[in-house]
C-alpha cells in the first residue's frame, strides 16, 4: 500500500486501541485505583512507543525551536485536558460534559479548514457531519444528581473542549514540519511533566488499590491508550485533520460499547445505538471518500508521467 494511503490504517489502529481501552480502563476505577494515578500509569506507558518511535528514525530526534515549541503544545494541551477533565468530572454531571468536550473535532475541522485549506468531496462532508452527530450521542448518559450547582465545571468542559480540539489540529500542523516520531516524543515528555499535578490531584487518604488491579493492570490497558496515540499521530501525518479527527473520536466509542456489552452485559440506550449507527455510516462515507480522491490524484499523476 502506497504510502499516502497509510493514514486509515493508522487510523484504524488508534479505533481499535482506544476502543478497547475504553473498555477496560474502568476495571482499575472500580478495583480502587484513582484516575489520576491511571495518569501517571499512562504517562509511563508512553516511554515505551516513544523509544520504538525514535529507533524507527535512527534517534534524530527534531529538537530546533520551533519543533520543541510544537510538539510541548500538542502534548500539554492533551495531558493537560485529561488533568483538567479529572476537575471537571468532580464538580460538574458527567452526562452534560462528555457531550460538550466529545464534539472537540469541530474545532479541529474549523482550524483545518481556515489555515491548512483541507479539502474534501460531498460524502467526505456528508460523513464529517453524521460523525458530529454521532459523537454527542455516544456520550449520552442518564442525568444524575452530579453538579453541586457551581458552573464552573461548565468553564473546565469548555477548556477541555477547545483543548482537544486545538491538539488535533496542531498534530496535523506540526507534521508538515517536523518528523512525527519527534511530535510523539515530545507528547510523552510533557505527560511526564504534567505527573506531579495528577499525583497533587490524587486523595492519597483514600483507600488505594496496589495490587495487580491498581498500577499492573493500568499499565496494561494504558499501554493500549499510549500505542493508539502513536498510531493517530502517523494518522495526521498522512491523513487530513478534518477526516481523521472526526472518524477517530467517532468510531472508538462504537468499539467501546460493543465491548462493554460482552464483557459487562450493558445494553446501550437507545440514543446510543443511533450513535453507532450513525458513526459507522460517518466512516465508511469519510474512508471511501478520501480512497477514491487518493485513487483519482495517482491515475492523474501516472497520466501526466
Amino acid at each position: 500500500m502506497i504510502k499516502s494511503k497509510n493514514w486509515l490504517i493508522y487510523a484504524i489502529i488508534t479505533t481499535l486501541f482506544w476502543g478497547v481501552w475504553g473498555a477496560l480502563i474502568e476495571i482499575t476505577e472500580k478495583a480502587g485505583f484513582p484516575a489520576t494515578l491511571g495518569y501517571v500509569v499512562w504517562a509511563l506507558t508512553m516511554i515505551p512507543p516513544a523509544i520504538v518511535a525514535l529507533y524507527n528514525i535512527n534517534w534524530q530526534l527534531n529538537y530546533d525551536k520551533k519543533a520543541i515549541f510544537y510538539g510541548a503544545l500538542a502534548g500539554f494541551t492533551g495531558a493537560g485536558g485529561q488533568l483538567i477533565l479529572f476537575e471537571t468530572l468532580r464538580l460538574g454531571p458527567a452526562y452534560l460534559v462528555f457531550p460538550i468536550i466529545s464534539l472537540s473535532p469541530v474545532i479541529t475541522i474549523i482550524l483545518s479548514k481556515i489555515f491548512l485549506k483541507e479539502k474534501t468531496g460531498k460524502l467526505g462532508w456528508a460523513g464529517i457531519v453524521l460523525a458530529l452527530i454521532a459523537i454527542p450521542l455516544l456520550s449520552y448518559q442518564e442525568p444524575s444528581a452530579n453538579s453541586n450547582g457551581n458552573l464552573l465545571w461548565l468553564a473546565l468542559a469548555l477548556i477541555v473542549f477547545g483543548a482537544w480540539g486545538f491538539q488535533a489540529f496542531v498534530l496535523r500542523f506540526a507534521n508538515n514540519s517536523m518528523k512525527a516520531e519527534s511530535i510523539f516524543f515530545y507528547m510523552m515528555a510533557t505527560a511526564i511533566m504534567l505527573i506531579p499535578v495528577a499525583l497533587y490531584m490524587t486523595d492519597f487518604s483514600q483507600p488505594i488499590n496496589w495490587g495487580f488491579k491498581g498500577p499492573y493492570l493500568a499499565a496494561i490497558i494504558q499501554t493500549l491508550n499510549a500505542v493508539g496515540a502513536l498510531m493517530l499521530v502517523f494518522a495526521f501525518r498522512y491523513g487530513k485533520a478534518i477526516i481523521v479527527s472526526p472518524m477517530t473520536n467517532a468510531l472508538a466509542p462504537v468499539i467501546t460499547i460493543i465491548l462493554s456489552l460482552i464483557i459487562y452485559s450493558v445494553i446501550p440506550h437507545p440514543i446510543i445505538i443511533t450513535g453507532m449507527i450513525l458513526a459507522i455510516l460517518a466512516a465508511l462515507l469519510m474512508g471511501y471518500e478520501e480512497e477514491v480522491d487518493e485513487d483519482t490524484k495517482e491515475e492523474l499523476t501516472a497520466n501526466a508521467s
